[in-house]
């Protein structure tokens, strides 16, 4: 079992891996400065292409250099206040170099200059320690950590038929995240005059139910009117049939007196 055996072998021993990372390393710091007139010069700056296996312990391994040259940057702008911009060898830089301000620029610089020989105790290349503390220091001075990409590529090595993989510096063609696509929104005036036209649908239903009630109403009296004519009505004829009785009774008393 291969507990605490952090890493992987890749098919070589100790010594081996340590040189292939120390050169990828070197490869991908140096892709970024690029010079036009090289003809061996990268196609894309800041960028190398190797196996997703190598790829993914390498990343480690160079995020660790751009952190030591993070730190670094501030303590070289902090002592920039004591140094001199004489040319070296020059009269001037010979009497900054004996005064004390010197001495102060010196016990500024002590630590940056460690982090700078362990970072060249690493790479072996004064080049890629340049670039490392020159250019990428500053790019990722205000990110405190993720400071390269593995994208896996469709195409495989051709041999071995490999998973190959492009490892690079972030900071350039990051991709935009796009918001989510949300429903199309309602103009201001459409919805102005939907509201305006439900308003006057709304007025409409209103005067439409008043008038039925008053139709309603009007309705119900001209009934209770008709009710009452109709009982009148019935009443007059047997006021006048009772009458006609009555006459009849009092003429058939006088015949028979």
């Amino acid at each position: 079992m291969r507990h605490r055996m952090r890493g992987r072998r890749l098919g070589r021993n100790a010594s081996h891996r340590k040189a292939m990372f120390r050169n990828m390393a070197s490869s991908l710091i140096r892709s970024v400065r690029v010079d036009e007139d090289d003809p061996d010069r990268p196609k894309v700056p800041g960028r190398i292409v190797t196996t997703v296996a190598k790829a993914k312990e390498l990343r480690p391994f160079v995020e660790k250099l751009v952190t030591l040259a993070r730190r670094a940057r501030p303590i070289e702008d902090a002592a920039r206040e004591y140094a001199t911009e004489a040319e070296r060898n020059s009269d001037s830089w010979k009497s900054w170099r004996e005064s004390d301000q010197w001495n102060q620029w010196n016990q500024a610089m002590a630590p940056a200059l460690a982090l700078r020989r362990r970072a060249f105790d690493i790479l072996r290349d004064k080049e890629a320690v340049d670039i490392l503390f020159d250019e990428l220091a500053e790019r990722f001075l205000d990110r405190p950590g993720g400071y390269t990409r593995i994208v896996r590529l469709a195409k495989v090595r051709l041999g071995d038929a490999g998973q190959q993989a492009l490892i690079e510096f972030v900071g350039e063609r990051d991709r935009v995240k796009t918001s989510k696509r949300q429903a199309p929104v309602v103009a201001d005036d459409a919805t102005d005059a939907t509201s305006d036209e439900s308003t006057a649908a709304d007025e409409s239903t209103v005067e439409d139910s008043s008038k039925n009630t008053d139709v309603s109403a009007d309705e119900t009296e001209t009934s209770s009117a008709n009710a009452e004519a109709n009982a009148k009505t019935d009443a007059e004829p047997e006021a006048s049939t009772n009458d006609t009785q009555g006459d009849e009774t009092e003429e058939g008393k006088k015949d028979g007196a």
